[in-house]
């Protein structure tokens, strides 16, 4: 069993990676199994995005390069699976969080032209900022240490996010609760960080955030087939988005666009992506110190926009993103010239996974295939003794009922996701999502009651007790 978390560790694990899991309903499968041989052919780097394929796990596009080569271009699956249109390079697809990192150029542009300073209290630009909020800089906001709640956990999110709001009337949703922490001292993701980024482009340049985020570098590098997304936006190629239900996919009610904005609404293909991780680490879009400073890790490992990281001592720039229907990976090695993009229309982490392969593979490394987990029957008088409310902490809890296929299980102001049982092991009886690598696992008592459960997610634990 892994150690629990604890503390503010236990904050910050739940923050970031909840978002992926809780936001969006998951379907991919774990990796064990067959060994791939070292080799970055097109043929094997194939193999190894099609191995995550079964029972539409994954369907989307993937796109792997070396400099200006192309190794891997090519779509899997459906992207409108009603009307058997196939995915291909040339499709679109939403790229949720991956949005970050644009505004994150974005903010360092204005900063070069003299428009703000990273090092600027957030309030010189939003005066009616809580005071609470006076020493939150925009570097914290860019880092994700501003202590500013994460939006998404408020309880109010899942049914008011399927209506359009503008970005004010988004920071109600957290402009009134007390910091997470001490701005600068820790780090936890929050959405809400990038939102205020972009009221704040808005007020420094006098453009909205779409026209400026087309102005200043979709349109100078020809990224043609990427933008924000609206919800009245008619867009040709584009991917429907789909999420695992009990008999398979099924097509996914989308949020408003209007709620992930500067944080999570773009739209664009593989090919667009590479465009702009060329033109990025190429020096067309940031001056050198400009790049610098947004690929320079601070704490979490994040940089502006993006998570920066060493891999066997290589440096790995990467950042995904997840929203209704659909998820999204891109990693770039920069003293390698590696770019692995990774586009999903099935909510899900295989993005996450397929792109880690990928990478391994690109760089000469043995890799194993992915094989589905198995889901094990159960009697819904079995599954009623895990029913019940399990808190994991201040913003987290868990509410667990029985259905026909498994529990459900409902994160704080999150949509519901169906966990499947997989057995007993060491004698606790443990669920998986059709999804990431999570797993709950139930702690008995001496008379077979249950009052504990470890969640599992990303390689840590959390415990949560019945309430």
């Amino acid at each position: 069993m892994n150690s629990l978390k604890s503390g503010a560790s236990l904050r910050r694990r739940a923050n970031c990676l909840l978002l992926a899991i809780w936001v969006i309903a998951c379907a991919t499968a774990s990796a064990q199994a067959d060994a791939v041989e070292p080799d970055s052919s097109n043929q094997r780097l194939d193999e190894v995005a099609s191995s995550f394929t079964k029972d539409n796990a994954f369907m989307g596009a993937v796109l792997v390069a070396k400099g200006p080569t192309v190794l891997l271009d090519k779509g899997y699956g459906k992207a409108v699976v009603e009307w058997n249109i196939p995915n291909s390079p040339d499709v679109k697809f939403r790229i949720g969080s991956m949005t970050k990192q644009f505004t994150a150029a974005l903010v360092l542009l204005a900063q070069e032209e003299g428009k703000l300073s990273v090092n600027d209290p957030i309030r010189k630009y939003l005066p009616d900022s809580p005071p609470a909020w006076e020493k939150i800089t925009i570097a914290d906001l860019l880092h994700h240490t501003s202590g500013i709640p994460n939006f998404i956990f408020d309880k109010r999110y899942f049914e008011w996010r399927m209506v359009s709001h503008t970005p004010a009337e988004e920071v109600t949703l957290f402009n009134d609760k007390p910091l997470n922490f001490s701005p600068g001292t820790q780090w936890e993701y929050s959405n809400s960080n990038y939102t205020l980024l972009g009221m704040m482009l808005e007020k420094v340049t006098g453009r909205r955030y779409g026209d400026l985020l087309r102005e200043r570098i979709l349109a100078p590098l020809g990224m043609k087939d990427s933008g924000l997304d609206d919800d009245d936006l008619i867009l040709p190629e584009r991917a429907e988005g789909y999420q695992p239900g009990a008999k398979g996919i099924v097509p996914v009610r989308s949020l408003s666009m209007s709620v992930g904005w500067a944080t999570g609404s773009m739209y664009s293909t593989t090919r667009d992506l590479l465009r702009w991780e060329q033109a990025l680490f190429g020096g067309k879009v940031l001056s050198a110190s400009s790049l610098k400073q947004m690929t320079t890790p601070g704490k979490g490992n994040y940089g502006s926009g993006v998570f920066v990281s060493r891999k066997d001592d290589i440096e790995v720039v990467e950042h995904g993103g997840s929203i209704d229907g659909f998820n999204s990976y891109m990693s770039y090695v920069p003293a390698r010239n590696i770019t692995v993009i990774v586009l999903s229309n099935v909510s899900g982490d295989a993005p996450d996974k397929i792109a880690a392969k990928l990478l391994d593979v690109a760089l000469g490394k043995q890799v194993t295939l992915a094989k589905p987990r198995i889901a094990l029957p159960i009697s819904r008088a079995e599954l009623s003794k895990f029913v019940g409310d399990y808190e994991i902490s201040a913003q987290l809890s868990l509410k667990i009922t029985a259905s026909d296929e498994g529990l459900i299980v409902q994160a704080s102001g999150q949509p519901p996701l169906l966990f499947l049982y997989e057995g007993e092991i060491n004698g606790h009886p443990q669920f998986f999502t059709r999804a990431m690598d999570v797993q709950i696992e139930f702690i008995p008592t001496s008379s077979d009651h249950i009052s504990t459960l470890i969640l599992h997610l990303g390689g840590g634990a959390m415990q949560g007790r019945r309430q």
